[in-house]
């Protein structure tokens, strides 16, 4: 995928761009000239992969076997500020599923800022103390954050550690504060049509146990409770799906000689998360009933994380070798331990489970001066069976 990275495709002028995390796009002022995204359907990306065999061969002749679909969008930058995408698929079909794994965390952690600017109740941010107790149906409770400089869990922790190393705890903290009417009602309401997320990550609960969400209290400084969420349960409505891969799976260490069925697990399409990326880092480039309600500071603070890399970060501390210099940017490094790129800020969220590898991210090169959106995913397990992990990660995936 790197040979897509060399291409030289979108640039903008010299001096607009502050190199920090908080602001290496444009004032919202200058957005209103945004232009409307142009659907080019063309056989670029098609033709880029078949110009380097030596890199894309065996993709080309199994995209289908190896579900392998991209979505690249080229940024323009032109005169009077305006700014114009166009974007560009390869094998593109939101009717082909593939897991998509951590990449759900994504729009779960900017539905979490904009409930909080829904709820409005004064002294209650993302800074707020956030204590989760526990109601039956295999939950549990949190009452502390040790990995946090006071010791706190707040809803800016947890989405801190979900952007800077996908934590899968994080992630379930914030699906029981929103629940699975308020994710997938909003997310539908906004456009995101296919979106299924409907479990908890790295536990093992049940359809039922997932429908159960923990009562939450939020604290101000003083200790009081300033808002408080009951146990909830979902009466929520699953689009019927009937999605079976592969040719068996482990269970209880048993292997059943069977296709999977993902039908009752989490779906996110590659548009919807490559939408939902471009949303947050151009937000009035999107249609405005796409766009989240989220304030300058929201935005701010999601793009600085999903930027930052694990050593970067004061608090949570995340250090090497068990979280490396370029940990969750798989696009542009796969697997390579090696310190990340002077001028490449990369702001993306990646999934791998099952499999399946994704990554959805926004490309700013300040040193050759190109920014564009890449997303992509494929599928690494070439012996069809499922749980047993070995999945072709290392000698697949991560090449691609």
């Amino acid at each position: 995928m790197i040979v897509l990275l060399c291409i030289g495709l979108a640039k903008f002028p010299q001096g607009t761009v502050n190199k920090r995390h908080q602001s290496i796009l444009t004032e919202k002022k200058d957005l209103k000239n945004v232009l409307t995204m142009n659907n080019t359907a063309d056989t670029f990306i098609n033709n880029l992969l078949q110009k380097n065999p030596q890199y894309f061969s065996s993709i080309l002749k199994n995209a289908e076997n190896l579900k392998v679909q991209i979505i690249y969008t080229q940024v323009d930058r032109l005169k009077k500020k305006k700014v114009e995408f166009t974007d560009h698929t390869f094998n593109l079909n939101t009717d082909n599923y593939f897991y998509p794994a951590s990449t759900v965390k994504l729009p779960v952690a900017i539905l979490a800022l904009q409930k909080l600017n829904e709820l409005k109740i004064a002294g209650l941010d993302k800074h707020s103390t956030m204590i989760t107790g526990a109601n039956g149906f295999g939950q549990t409770a949190v009452n502390e954050d040790t990995t946090s400089g006071d010791g706190k869990a707040t809803i800016a922790h947890y989405i801190k550690k979900i952007l800077l190393v996908s934590d899968n705890d994080a992630f379930n903290r914030l699906y029981e504060f929103l629940g699975q009417e308020y994710i997938n009602n909003t997310l539908h309401k906004m456009g995101y049509a296919d979106v299924q997320i409907i479990h908890r990550l790295d536990v093992s609960l049940t359809e039922e146990q997932n429908r159960q969400t923990n009562p939450i209290n939020f604290l101000n400084k003083a200790g009081k409770v300033i808002h408080s969420k009951s146990a909830e349960k979902s009466k929520m409505i699953y689009a019927d799906r009937n999605t079976k891969l592969g040719d068996g799976y482990l269970s209880g260490g048993k292997l059943v000689n069977a296709p999977f069925d993902f039908s009752k697990k989490n779906r996110l399409s590659l548009q919807d998360l490559h939408m939902i990326v471009r949303s947050i880092i151009y937000p009035e480039a999107v249609n405005k009933k796409m766009r989240f309600n989220l304030t300058k500071d929201d935005y701010d603070f999601l793009r600085k994380f999903m930027s930052m890399r694990p050593e970067e970060s004061a608090s949570p501390v995340y250090k090497a070798p068990e979280y490396w210099d370029n940990y969750v940017k798989f696009l542009f490094y796969g697997s390579e331990k090696d310190k990340a790129k002077p001028g490449l800020k990369i702001f993306n969220k990646v999934g791998d489970a099952y499999g399946f590898l994704i990554d959805a991210a926004y490309f700013a090169d300040f040193k050759n001066n190109i920014e564009f959106f890449l997303s992509a995913t494929i599928y690494c397990n070439s012996d069809g069976v499922f749980n047993d992990d070995k999945y072709d990660y290392d000698t697949l995936g991560f090449h691609f």
